[in-house]
């Protein structure tokens, strides 16, 4: 297996976590930043639009996956990358969103 194949796994990763909020989000009516709202990534985009973003994250976390090499989720270093992906995205919306959100209340 060579690198980019474990390249793809991780972005893989990080496409499918971040169509988590975004999925979420818009199925549940409520509105969530976007890149495709004013100002980018801090305002906030339609129901309709996180659900058709997630959607597109969801489509290509799977073709980065699914249709990239052979992933095997049984094979340590496949599944190392992709969780590798999943949390690094994880990470920075946690950071992102919480700034806007409160979630990065200050200690003490």
């Amino acid at each position: 297996m060579t690198w980019l194949v474990l390249v793809a796994y991780f972005f893989g990763g990080a496409f499918l976590a971040n169509a988590i909020p975004h999925f979420v989000s818009g199925m549940t009516g409520r509105p969530f930043q976007s890149p495709f709202a004013k100002p980018p990534g801090t305002g906030l985009s339609s129901s309709t639009v996180n659900v058709l973003w997630g959607f597109f994250n969801i489509v290509v976390g799977y073709v980065l996956v699914c249709r990239v090499g052979e992933f095997d989720a049984r094979d340590t270093g496949d599944a190392v990358a992709l969780f590798l992906g999943v949390l690094s995205m994880a990470l920075l919306a946690a950071r992102q969103f919480g700034r806007l959100h409160g979630g990065n209340a200050p200690k003490g």
